[in-house]
């Protein structure tokens, strides 16, 4: 357990971030697989260039209306000044009322301008759209007598021309509302082109992605079973030279695994000819209490080759995975711990599910468990295996004994091989230090790992995960 500092030492704790900012990191947060992130960014850069694109084709569409609108109602306007005109005075009124005038266009009879003396022009860029110039040209008998322009609503002007007669034809100009999106159709089309872009982009990026799936679950199965198949080298240039690079690293493994095991192979047949030379010359000695220390020290040193050669070796490495009973496979462990230790019947329990089933080699699933289990008896006195499934699918392996623990800083070096805390060469006690680091190496080649802790109420717990 690691030393409390006392109050007043030590590094102040930094000062947690503000909640704004946590907040909205929590709330925007990036798609954590890359082919995720890759279809985020292509849709979002397809959104900001279909808005950029939707802008420029709205501002362009507003633009045309505004020169079609202006150009039509200018066209009426002419054309009711020259009804009013060359009409008789009598009808002058009933004919410019009979006129069809476009939206944002109205005209009247009367005796007074709308626009007075005086009234400040209409905007420079009204009078452009408009052509208000050509209001005092034309022939001189359909020119005004006079004319007044001048402001009117937003977006529009007033103007008061002077018939022969005396009467002024007052016309109003209102510019209608732009519809940027006067066709329905249009944002149909739009949405219906958009949702396609998006589809096809995320059928490409699962389409990309997929060597890079395949990659990793091949860099996988390479980390659980070092005969694993090797990946297909085709496709693109670029993945076709990935598996192949893949697949002659994984024959390298492979091959440089083989050079090894055989070579100890050999070192291990050497050394049992030698040892059992040395068996047959004890036999032949003298004093008992000589020989019989003699046999035993030739005992211990076939079982540390024995132990080195299968750790070495992996014997259970070729074995294929198969769906197994993990609960079942416990409580065989414990059956048999407790037939080669009755004295401790009592202290080896298995508490879990009846059945669990995970795919798994199950001979050296069982060298792994049994091992955790003759640690915990050996050094703990007591091995109460508990076995369950978490909720994110893992399965949770813990033998747990009532010992005194072991100190926080060994609890990773223990896993290392030949490391043993017990410091005597009795092998009855100490053993050879290899029992953990199997059942790290078995575990972590089916996807698992084992790590030690020290329980609060006393004792060491081996807890084991597994992939579901």
């Amino acid at each position: 357990m690691a030393d409390l500092a006392p109050p007043g030492t030590g590094t102040r704790p930094e000062s947690p971030p503000a909640p704004a900012a946590a907040e909205h990191r929590r709330r925007f947060r990036l798609p954590a697989t890359l082919g995720g992130r890759t279809a985020f960014w292509l849709i979002l850069a397809l959104v900001l260039v279909q808005a950029a694109g939707l802008t420029i084709h709205a501002l362009d569409r507003v633009d045309l209306q505004r020169f079609v609108h202006a150009r039509e109602i200018a066209g009426r306007a002419f054309g009711a000044w020259r009804t009013a005109i060359l009409a008789p005075a009598d009808r002058r009124e009933q004919m410019l009322a009979d006129l069809d005038l476009p939206e944002g266009l109205s005209v009247d009879l009367d005796a007074q301008p709308l626009v007075r003396p005086g009234a400040p022009p209409p905007p420079p860029d009204m009078v452009r759209l408009f052509r208000l110039d050509l209001l005092s040209s034309g022939p001189p008998r359909l020119r005004p007598r006079e004319v007044r322009i001048g402001p009117g609503r937003p977006g529009g002007f007033s103007a008061s021309l002077r018939l022969p007669d005396g009467e002024w034809l007052n016309i109003r100009v209102q510019m209608p509302p732009p519809q940027p999106w006067h066709s329905p159709t249009f944002l149909i089309a739009f949405v219906l082109m958009t949702v396609a872009a998006v589809l096809l982009i995320l059928a490409a990026v699962a389409r990309l992605m997929r060597p890079v799936r395949l990659l990793a679950a091949a860099a996988d199965r390479l980390g659980r079973d070092v005969n694993a198949p090797p990946l297909e080298e085709k496709g693109p240039s670029e993945v076709a030279t990935a598996a192949r690079a893949f697949n002659q690293m994984a024959e390298r493994i492979r091959r440089f695994v083989a050079d090894r095991t055989q070579m100890l192979a050999a070192i291990g047949h050497d050394l049992r000819t030698p040892i059992t030379r040395l068996r047959l010359r004890a036999e032949f000695m003298d004093d008992d209490e000589q020989r019989r220390k003699m046999l035993s020290d030739l005992d211990e040193m076939e079982q540390m080759i024995a132990a080195t050669l299968a750790f070495a070796r992996d014997d259970a490495a070729a074995e294929p995975a198969s769906p197994l009973d993990l609960a079942a496979l416990c409580r065989t462990v414990a059956d048999e711990a407790t037939d080669a230790r009755p004295e401790l019947c009592d202290e080896i329990t298995y508490d879990g599910p009846e059945r669990l089933t995970v795919r798994a080699r199950p001979v050296a699933m069982k060298r792994a468990v049994a091992n955790l289990v003759s640690n915990a008896l050996a050094y703990g006195g007591a091995a109460h295996i508990r076995l369950s499934r978490a909720e994110s699918g893992m399965v949770r392996l813990a033998v747990e004994d009532e010992g005194p623990g072991i100190a926080v800083a060994d609890l990773e070096t223990v896993f290392a091989p030949f490391r043993r805390l017990e410091t005597s060469r009795n092998r009855e006690t100490g053993g050879t230090g290899l029992g953990l680091t199997i059942a790290r190496n078995i575990l972590r080649a089916h996807g698992g790992d084992v790590v030690l802790q020290n329980r609060p109420e006393g004792g060491l717990s081996a807890v084991a995960s597994l992939p579901g």
